[in-house]
């Protein structure tokens, strides 16, 4: 084709024709399916003969009634394999999870007050202000007073450190 742009309507006009295609397709496709799903209960279920006494209509109720348990079996079995399979997706899947490990997104530093906080997760019912300090216990500070006696005349503690220079020097 050209470098022609294709115009809207002509455009619009494809796109028509197109959509009603698709449509005739789609109703064709259902008579088709239609049809199939007739052809399969002709086949597997024939319609019962209902004429006759009553010992052959019992006869065949008892029959209708035989394949009804056998299908229900047959679909309760059917039902308990999904059941397993699904439940053995579900612990693979878990299992696979627990390999993989979860990542952890990495968490952005917010620089918000605790009265912020409040506000942005309560929202206009907040109205108690946070001052921590103010809740705190008053405390005197107390005072220890070192002996005295313990602290000596400063010359002695030089002599004696000199005299372990010289216990160091001779060695």
């Amino acid at each position: 084709m050209s470098d022609k742009k294709m115009t809207s309507s002509r455009r619009h006009h494809l796109k028509s024709l197109v959509l009603s295609v698709a449509a005739t397709w789609l109703e064709k496709e259902k008579k088709e399916i239609v049809a199939s799903k007739e052809a399969y209960m002709a086949e597997n279920c024939p319609a019962p003969n209902l004429g006759g006494d009553h010992a052959t209509l019992m006869e065949t109720c008892r029959k209708l009634h035989a394949l009804i348990d056998k299908v229900d079996e047959e679909r309760y079995d059917l039902e308990a394999k999904v059941g397993k399979a699904d439940k053995e997706i579900e612990d693979l899947k878990i299992k696979v999870v627990d390999l993989a490990g979860v990542k952890k997104p990495a968490l952005k530093k917010v620089r918000m007050s605790a009265d912020a906080m409040l506000k942005a997760l309560l929202g206009s019912k907040h109205t108690v202000n946070l001052d921590l300090r103010a809740n705190l216990k008053q405390v005197k500070k107390e005072t220890k007073e070192e002996p005295i006696e313990a602290v000596g005349d400063w010359r002695k503690n030089i002599e004696d450190k000199a005299d372990r220079k010289k216990m160091f020097e001779s060695a």
